[in-house]
């Protein structure tokens, strides 16, 4: 047979379709393929798809209250033109792709959002088309930011001491043994030897460490070969975290001690005490005089001959708000402004003229210059060493070891695509940080820095030159982690705020929902069913991108929760109840891969989440079968999936739940195994596509019973453009090709629905 390429512009009937649509609200978007394409011409035989539906409900074939549905954009159904035309003729019930998800409601602060969803229900209710809602909880698709922010560790109280004054001793560097660093403290009067003693101290650490106590009568006349004492009492060694700890000693004298000696000897950075306090069993009085530092009189304290500094600070120690910033730390010495640089890539350029506003956190070391140079790194106009001369010269800030927020305001010379900060005069190994960067145009709240508080604790888009200071993301402050019952606490909330924000926008007319998206994974379990999706066994590209309510929340209450928020928002935002329908969605249950594994797996799944013992049990209403299915030039595999879908329906069927195909759209494979773009599609592999179409809908029909058959959703009315990020890139998935005409899959999909297969009338 000769196999003809199919390519075809817009036909005259289409284009009549979109002039009369405003008019006509609908019209009957009857689009065609004939350009005289005689196999093409029977196309024109096909009355819109939703006719043959009522067809079906008028003969008693199927459930009265059957949907055929469309997934689309809810913006470009909102515009009323084509989209609109095509849902309206030919569909009862829409799906928005991606407008009615977490991340398209609700920002980096957690504001929601639903003026898009809101005009989406608007027009489908003049079109007089339900919606079906998509999706109420999901990993995917979520605002990471917010959600990751909500969890993050809370800020230290401001302890130890009432106005939280402490010591800190700092080391030079790290020593080899426990008594090369020292604190220590006299005693205004010598300790009773043989008497007993409890020392009691919070202290904290710039990173983990052995800390030791050794009291010393230092007025011995026992000295070491170096002049100390070596009437020293060695008492354990314990623990000093980044967290402030409370560590006790109780001992008996073995000396007159007239001196508290403190080591840390193998710690490289700070240490901090607070709340010192050393007494005499049976008495209340410290020996320690302003063990709380309270006031700033530390004359009885000092340090070995390592010299640690030590001085009186203020505050919880935290340093800028949140939990991670950027710091860059210089590799070389350095004598020029530009010697040292960190470099922010934009996702987009600026505009030239426009006026913008930067602003940060930034610290130290060291006392040094802080500039910001934004360049055009895209500029044709390079210097000598090969980078732009576009840059504009910002004003320099002067910086310290404090952190301080420094602002620049500026009208861009150029369209600048990088900002630039030079630290150059910095010495080796000296470091700056930086954190909460904001750099927002003039009359817009957008942030042009992205994870510019560094929440994400990712480096994406940052660089430095060619002296080469390294950077990297580091936790700072001294937040105390929330417990899990605090993170299941707020996330609850969060959930509970999502979904009814949700139903308040929707104002009952969303009846049917996806409560839960995709929470089966294919990993299997101890028990032998398939595990639900967790950042601990998906992919790690996922992960990335995802926030997994269940690691939080549970298994269990993650969907119990989901329902019970759906049913009580619907009810309490003019729902009638009994009209609610809610369903698990899933991929992959077609079994071809793992002989429907993951099918029962989510029955299983059903089962515990309506435990009917519960103390609040849950009802699901149905499970959701994407079906983003291959159509096979091998025979034999099409076979196999053929057989895999019809015991798919057969499982469906048992469970008494409804049954809904949500996310049916197709792709094609030769025999080789290649996937076919549009493109290359044969006229003969487009039939065979039309031939699935009408067996999987056939097939729906006849095995699921027709109370249990909620309704068909096609996921992709149209071809999936080739372009990057495209579902299904390339793919010949829809009904119309891209310029909205019909395919042989219309004619397939009709048949299904039960249309005359006028092919074969017309057929030689």
């Amino acid at each position: 047979m000769n196999m003809k390429r199919i390519n075809f512009g817009l036909g005259l009937v289409a284009l009549l379709a979109l002039s009369s649509c405003a008019d006509d609200k609908f019209s009957e978007f009857r689009t065609d393929m004939t350009q005289n394409k005689k196999d093409y011409l029977y196309l024109n035989n096909y009355e819109p798809l939703k006719k043959y539906v009522q067809d079906l409900k008028d003969a008693g074939k199927c459930n009265p209250d059957f949907k055929l549905g469309v997934a689309l954009a809810a913006s470009e159904f909102n515009e009323q033109g084509i989209v609109y035309c095509l849902a309206g003729s030919n569909f009862d019930e829409m799906t928005a792709g991606n407008a009615m998800k977490y991340a398209s409601c609700v920002d980096n602060k957690g504001v929601m959002n639903f003026d898009n969803v809101s005009s989406f229900v608007a027009n489908a209710k003049d079109a007089g088309l339900t919606i079906y809602g998509h999706t109420l909880a999901w990993h995917s698709q979520q605002n990471n930011k917010y959600l990751n922010g909500l969890i993050a560790d809370r800020p230290a109280p401001e302890e130890p001491g009432g106005d939280n004054m402490y010591i800190r001793y700092t080391t030079a560097a790290a020593g080899a043994n426990p008594w090369d660093n020292q604190a220590n403290c006299k005693l205004s009067e010598p300790l009773e030897k043989g008497a007993s003693y409890t020392l009691t101290m919070k202290v904290k650490a710039s990173e983990d460490c052995d800390i030791a106590f050794w009291p010393i009568w230092n007025a011995s006349p026992n000295k070491n070969q170096w002049g100390g004492s070596n009437d020293v009492q060695y008492l354990d060694t314990y623990k000093a975290t980044t967290e402030w700890t409370t560590l006790t000693w109780k001992f008996n004298a073995a000396f007159t001690h007239d001196m508290l000696q403190f080591c840390f000897g193998k710690l490289g950075g700070t240490i901090d005490f607070d709340d010192v306090k050393l007494v005499k069993d049976g008495s209340d009085d410290n020996l320690v005089a302003n063990g709380d530092f309270t006031t700033d009189n530390i004359s009885a304290w000092g340090s070995n001959w390592k010299g640690p500094s030590f001085a009186i600070k203020q505050g919880s120690g935290t340093s800028a708000g949140g939990n991670f910033c950027i710091t860059y730390t210089t590799t070389k010495d350095g004598a020029n402004l530009w010697d040292h640089q960190a470099t922010y890539k934009l996702p987009k350029s600026l505009v030239q003229g426009a006026k913008y506003v930067l602003s940060m956190k930034v610290k130290s070391t060291s006392k040094t210059q802080f500039a910001f140079w934004p360049i055009w790194s895209a500029s044709p106009n390079k210097n000598q060493w090969g980078g732009s001369n576009d840059v504009q010269y910002c004003e320099s800030k002067e910086i310290s070891s404090k952190w301080t927020t420094v602002t620049w305001e500026f009208e861009a010379q150029f369209t600048h695509d990088m900002l630039q900060f030079c630290f150059g005069t910095l010495k080796n190994g000296e470091s700056v940080s930086m954190d909460d960067i904001t750099l927002v145009k003039e009359g817009t709240e957008e942030n042009l820095v992205e994870d510019g508080d560094f929440a994400q604790n990712a480096t994406a888009g940052w660089g430095s030159n060619w002296q080469g200071p390294n950077f990297k993301c580091e936790k700072i402050g001294s937040g105390i982690p929330l417990t899990d019952k605090e993170k299941k606490e707020v996330l609850t909330t969060a959930l509970d705020k999502w979904i009814d924000g949700m139903m308040e926008a929707t104002d009952g007319y969303v009846t049917s929902w996806d409560v839960v998206n995709e929470a089966i994974s294919g990993k299997k379990g101890a028990d032998g069913f398939n595990e639900l999706q967790h950042a601990t066994n998906a992919p790690a590209s996922d992960v990335a991108n995802s926030f997994y309510w269940q690691d939080y929340l549970g298994d269990i209450d993650y969907v119990r929760t989901a329902v019970r928020d759906a049913r009580k928002s619907f009810a309490e935002h003019n729902g009638d109840p009994s009209k609610l329908k809610l369903f698990i969605n899933d991929y992959n249950l077609e079994g071809y891969w793992d002989q429907h594994a993951k099918l029962k797996s989510l029955i299983h799944w059903i089962g515990l989440w309506e435990d009917p013992n519960a103390e609040e049990p849950v009802v699901i209403d149905g499970i959701g079968t994407q079906m983003h299915v291959t159509c096979y030039g091998d025979a034999t595999k099409q076979a196999k999936l053929q057989s895999d879908i019809e015991e798919m329906f057969k499982l469906l069927a048992k469970t008494g739940k409804l049954v809904k195909i949500s996310e049916l759209d197709m792709a094609y494979e030769d025999e080789a195994g290649t996937s076919v773009t549009f493109d290359k599609m044969t006229e003969e592999q487009h039939k065979q596509m039309r031939s699935f179409y009408t067996f999987i809908i056939q097939k729906y029909f006849e095995l699921i019973p027709q109370a249990q058959q909620y309704g068909i959703t096609q996921w992709c009315a149209t071809d999936s453009p080739d372009t990057t990020g495209a579902w299904r890139k390339g793919c010949p998935t829809g009904l119309w090709d891209s310029n909205y005409l019909r395919k042989h899959t219309y004619a397939g999909f009709a048949a299904g629905l039960g249309a005359p297969e006028y092919w074969k009338e017309n057929a030689e």
